[in-house]
Parts: C-alpha cells; sequence; structure tokens
C-alpha cells in the first residue's frame, strides 16, 4: 500500500523519505521535538506502519509456540516485542505489540504486514486461530519515546492533541537507547544475539521455538558472530552515514551502519553492527567519519554465562 498522510498537512511538516516515506520526518525544529516527545507532550505518526491482528482462543498458545517471546498468559495490555526466525536463527519478522484479552494485535515494520501474515497462515493447520492485515484500516501512533496505540485510520485526518513530533527525533531517541529497528539495524543474517534482543525480544525459559537451538548455542557456548555498537560521530563532519554504509578500521570493511540520527544532547550518533573481534576501543570510521563506540551487545557474552551453568 502507498501511503501518504493527511497529517503532512500540518503546519511546517517535511516528509521523510526511504522506509518512513509517507509519515513527516520533521516539523521544523526536530530538536524541539525530541524534548516534546520526552517531556510526554507529543505524538509521532507512524501511520506507514503495517497492523497485523491473531484473533481466536488458541492465539497466545499459538504465538508462543512459534515465536521468540513468552506468551501464554500475556497480561492484557501489557506491551511486548516478539520475533520469527529461521531455522538457523536469522531474524525474519519483529513484532510490537499487546493483547487486548481477545485478540493480539501487533504493529511492524511498513511493508512487512503482508509478508507476515501470508507465513502465519501457513502455520494455523487446525488450530482456533484468525489473522488479517489490518493496515488499511488502523494506524499506529506514538505517544511517549517508547509507548504506541492503534487509531482508525481514518481518524488522522484531525490531528490529536499535543505536539506534532517527526520520526527523526523518535529515531534519535531510540539510537540513544542502543535499541535496534528490525530492517535497519539487522540484515538478512542477524541472529537476536547479536543486536541485544536476547531478554527484550527473546525469552530463555520457554519451549521449542523455530530457530531456538542457534539462539540458546550462542548465549551458553558462543559468543555473537557481531555486535551492535552505538557509534558517537566527529560532530565536525556536515553529513550522517546511511543505513548500509560501510565500517571501517584501518581501511578494513569490519560492519555497515544501520540507522543515524542528529540527538539533542549527544550530537551525532548512529547504530552499526560490526564483526566481534572489532577491539571495543577502536575508533572506526563510518562512511568516512570518525567514530567513537559504546558497547551494546558484550563481545564476550558467552563466557559471562558460562560459569552459571
Amino acid at each position: 500500500m502507498t501511503w501518504r498522510s493527511p497529517l503532512l498537512s500540518l503546519p511546517g511538516a517535511v516528509e521523510a523519505d526511504g522506509v518512513d516515506g509517507g509519515v513527516a520526518a520533521h516539523y521544523g525544529d526536530p530538536f524541539r521535538e525530541q524534548k516534546a516527545l520526552l517531556a510526554g507532550e507529543g505524538f509521532v505518526d507512524l501511520s506507514h506502519r503495517g497492523v497485523v491482528r491473531v484473533s481466536g482462543p488458541d492465539r497466545l498458545s499459538w504465538l508462543h509456540s512459534l515465536t521468540t517471546q513468552h506468551l501464554i498468559g500475556l497480561t492484557p495490555g501489557t506491551p511486548v516485542t516478539t520475533l520469527v526466525l529461521s531455522p538457523v536463527g536469522h531474524v525474519e519478522h519483529a513484532l510490537n505489540g499487546y493483547d487486548d484479552g481477545e485478540a493480539f494485535w501487533a504493529h511492524v515494520e511498513p511493508g512487512e504486514a503482508a509478508a507476515l501474515v501470508s507465513w502465519l497462515d501457513a502455520m494455523r493447520f487446525m488450530l482456533r486461530v484468525e489473522v488479517s492485515d489490518l493496515t488499511q484500516s488502523w494506524a499506529v501512533m506514538a505517544r511517549s519515546q517508547t509507548g504506541v496505540e492503534l487509531v482508525p485510520r481514518d481518524s488522522l485526518a484531525t490531528a490529536p492533541a499535543g505536539t506534532p513530533v517527526g520520526i527523526w527525533a523518535l529515531e534519535a531517541l531510540r539510537i540513544a537507547r542502543g535499541e535496534p529497528r528490525f530492517g535497519l539495524d539487522t540484515d538478512h543474517k542477524t541472529i537476536p544475539n547479536e543486536v541485544g534482543w536476547i531478554g527484550s525480544a527473546v525469552h530463555l525459559d520457554k519451549g521449542c521455538y523455530r530457530g531456538q537451538e542457534t539462539v540458546a548455542r550462542v548465549h551458553t557456548l558462543g559468543r555473537p558472530p557481531r555486535r551492535l555498537v552505538q557509534l558517537h560521530l566527529d560532530g565536525s563532519v556536515d553529513h550522517l552515514p546511511v543505513h548500509g554504509d560501510a565500517i571501517t578500521l584501518a581501511d578494513r570493511e569490519v560492519g555497515f551502519v544501520g540507522s543515524a540520527a542528529r540527538h539533542y544532547e549527544l550530537g551525532p550518533i548512529a547504530l552499526g553492527l560490526v564483526k566481534r573481534n572489532v577491539g571495543a576501543d577502536s575508533v572506526l570510521l563510518a562512511a568516512g567519519v570518525p567514530a567513537s563506540q559504546e558497547v551494546v551487545v558484550d563481545p564476550e557474552v558467552g563466557l559471562h554465562v558460562r560459569p552459571r551453568l
């Protein structure tokens, strides 16, 4: 679905590009918008994201068996992130959502809903579940830097109360927290251990699910082949690296840039996925821009787990 939000008609709105096209990048002052969001006074139009609904009495036990999160007995209204992995542990889908007591509602990256629904439909078998792509009738709206709500899409013609905040502000705060975004800070080979999703999106004490063997092996016996880092970029350079740009060390490519933004306090920052053996104190180049690292995923995490087993 090609989408252009009616909230782009608000004063000062500048449309985002790339995967976030269709909603506002900012409304004239991204730093002020970051502060408004932190103060709980803003709203962010995320209506370009996909919305998926899973209903039926077997929904939570079924999703529990298919995905990485513990969903049996999930309390209504509790926000949760869960992943669909490939048989070898690569992240294929990331779902953010909640159960309302009658259905599980999830929002996903732009353009991802149809593929997710198709895969889930293929896994229903004889279970009492129904999967629907409701992207054309429901939209996502963020009311804080981490919380979202789903609203009828036709209600977007009337702007919500509060300060309109563009997605640049939301992204800057996310990057500052070191939280990866599926499809931007991951690639087709990413396993959850590499990007800090153990715990937040992967429950380690639950039954089998597709890809679990890889996750468990890396967590308990090995070390992630790559690790997510926060990059503090040289502020004297007038441009930001973009998604997919190479990260290099001593003229050798060691990873790629995921997402980048300008933070109102930290300055230019980015997330990158680099090889595990890159020294944590090494100064890297992100598309030629000097960048120091802040560790998000410990390169030796597996070594800390073993003594407790």
